[in-house]
């Protein structure tokens, strides 16, 4: 599967949790990415623009 399509997916998985949990995931996770800077984040964003 594509990086793009799994990118997708979580994101709607994320958007029908945030509508049912009153905190909001995605929030956090732009948070966790924007402090800590992971590298997994890195590859992805790399995987996404190579093409």
């Amino acid at each position: 599967m594509k990086s793009n399509h799994k990118i997708l997916i979580y994101l709607i998985i994320f958007a029908i949790l945030d509508t049912v949990i009153p905190v909001p995931l995605t929030a956090l996770i732009l948070i966790y990415v924007l402090q800590e800077k992971p590298d997994w984040f890195a590859n992805l964003v790399g995987q996404i623009y190579s093409k």
